[in-house]
């Protein structure tokens, strides 16, 4: 087989195997730990570096076309464009949404043929860290996600986040390599078939390692916050999406019309039938600002919600906007009933915006691009992690850490709000715009993996779903599917204490993998002079500063795709 061949089977076999990693099903799970091999051997027949970038890009093409497609569908959907042509821009952008696998296989590439290539898998697994940890990414994966099926190895990410195990997959997948090419070389060259049990053993205890704490975590975890008073919430999801176009059809006072009641009438139902602390309501379910309204028709508005909160006497947290100092926010409200009558409110501002859409670089607001881009967002980003305290209808205090949407995928937001008190994550998201692909389910994972971060439970409301209930373990006790209109009774335990190596030291895996990347890089080609040992540091600096670059333009050409989408659809973030 040809070189040419053989990298596209690998990147192919490679590609599909992640697909399948990515359906977040225990049956695919143990693919996870091969799933890169045919790619790795494809990259070990590579003679320069030129061929290696080129294998890099394949596997990115292969990876974001096999884990991301619904993300082509809502394309298609969205701007009626033929699905052959979406895929191909998917296609065109994906080296750009996913550089880590042209850093890894650099780095390989360049170890394996120094004067001491048994580094190359170490060296490599590093720079894929660095990389990611350099470039967050717009859909803010990693390998690691793939391992929530189960429920023991999962647990290994509250030492160092999901990145910790991405690092066991990557190594994984080279021990595995490893002991196939030994059996491969004992058949032809009579040497031992026992060599091959060296890299298996490694292989092995990469799974068995995670999988002993995972299972100690979990008899720790058994009892904690056994003696905390559990809280019941109540999640609404009316699956109501589309509101730009449900207001073109009906106009702007009958649309929120429509939509308040539909709250309305299920929180109702919820509180004649559970007696919940808490009341929540999705991201933006209320598509105006809250307390300083635009219209009179707006302060009615205002008024009826208040009321309600102060007739039913349980405290209501929900989407909505706010406007503060000529600034409008996406913003989490949060209205308690007074003792006394009437109600008190307070607003969390959303942290991680995303780019174009909600708000622009301050490197990129100019005046003249808002004139030919007209639609660029103007939000403006909120301070950050925030803690709030809900007073509940029995007297008592529950400190929550709230979240809207993009901001669950951010780690640091939940483990600093965690760090000044938070007993429970409470996360608000509007996934409509996901369609009926894949891209609701891998939102609701990448939110499960802040709780297992953090040891916190989680409360998830949705507008369209996944609406869900998940506890410190990440495990899902309760769930509204997509375009299920119902309401979830979700009982959870706060937990006040519990902390974690993530919540200590925090972000520590992705910079200590860059220091090691470079370390290895230089070790590796201790063969030269030490001129190119110092050209070897640049190369590498130099390669991440340009996947910056790129990931830059690809977050502007993603977002502006996807808001030209949204218009034809009638869709708001």
């Amino acid at each position: 087989m040809t070189p040419p061949l053989g990298l596209l089977g690998g990147v192919v076999a490679s590609g599909l195997a992640l697909s399948l990693c990515s359906r977040m099903e225990p049956l695919w799970l143990p693919v996870l730990g091969v799933a890169l091999v045919p790619w790795l051997a494809a990259l070990e027949r590579l003679r320069t570096l030129g061929e290696a970038a080129l294998a890099g890009l394949a596997m990115s093409i292969a990876f974001v076309v096999g884990v991301f497609w619904w993300f082509t569908f809502a394309i298609a959907t969205y701007t009626d464009m033929p699905r052959a042509a979406a895929c191909s821009l998917l296609a065109a952008l994906a080296p750009l949404l996913e550089p880590q696998f042209v850093v890894f296989a650099l780095v390989r590439h360049r170890l394996r043929h120094g004067p001491r290539p048994y580094l190359a898998p170490l060296g490599a697994a590093t720079a894929y860290l660095a990389s990611e940890w350099v470039l967050p990414k717009l859909f803010a994966d990693t390998l690691g996600h793939g391992v929530y099926p189960s429920r023991v190895l999962r647990q290994a990410a509250d030492l160092a986040g999901a990145s910790g195990l991405t690092l066991a997959v990557l190594l994984a997948n080279e021990a595995t390599l490893a002991a196939m090419r030994r059996l491969r070389d004992a058949d032809g060259a009579g040497r031992p078939a026992a060599r091959a049990l060296v890299p298996a053993c490694a292989a092995l205890l990469l799974v068995v390692l995670p999988a002993v704490y995972g299972g100690l975590r979990l008899h720790t975890l058994r009892h904690t916050g056994d003696e905390a008073e559990p809280v019941t919430l109540a999640v609404v999801q009316a699956d109501i999406g589309q509101y730009t176009r449900l207001a073109a059809d009906l106009g702007t006072y009958e649309s929120t019309r429509r939509i308040v009641d539909a709250y309305f009438t299920l929180s109702r139902e919820a509180l004649a039938r559970m007696q919940p602390d808490v009341l929540v309501w999705p991201e933006t379910v209320y598509p105006t600002t809250f307390g300083s309204p635009k219209s009179p028709d707006g302060a009615a508005f205002d008024r009826e919600i208040a009321g309600f909160v102060a007739k039913e006497g349980v405290p209501l947290v929900f989407g909505a906007y706010d406007a503060e100092d000529g600034s409008e926010f996406n913003a989490a409200m949060m209205l308690e009933p007074e003792p006394e009558g009437g109600v008190s409110f307070d607003a969390y501002h959303k942290a991680t915006l995303f780019p174009l859409i909600e708000y622009v670089p301050a490197w990129l607001d100019w005046p003249w691009l808002r004139q030919v881009l007209p639609w660029l967002g103007s939000w403006t980003p909120g301070r950050g992690a925030d803690v709030f305290v809900l007073r509940l209808p029995a007297g008592r205090r529950l400190r929550v850490a709230p979240l809207i949407c993009y901001d669950a995928i951010e780690p640091r937001l939940a483990r600093e709000a965690v760090r000044r008190g938070a007993e429970l994550i409470l996360t608000l998201s509007n996934d409509s715009w996901f369609d009926d692909g894949a891209g609701p389910l891998l939102h609701l994972v990448l939110s499960a993996f802040r709780s297992i971060e953090t040891r916190r439970a989680q409360v998830r409301a949705t507008n369209t779903g996944i609406s869900a209930v998940i506890t410190a373990t990440g495990d899902l006790v309760s769930t509204a599917g997509v375009h299920e209109r119902t309401v979830l009774a979700a009982t959870v335990v706060p937990e006040p204490q519990a902390s974690t190596l993530a919540l200590v030291w925090g972000d520590w895996l992705g910079p200590t993998a860059a220091a090691a990347a470079l370390v290895l890089l230089v070790l590796g080609r201790g063969g030269v002079r030490p001129g190119n040992r110092r050209g070897d540091a640049r190369v590498a600096i130099c390669t991440l500063r340009s996947c910056a670059t790129l990931r830059r333009w690809t977050t502007t050409a993603v977002a502006a795709a996807w808001h030209s989408a949204a218009r034809v659809r009638g869709f708001t973030a």
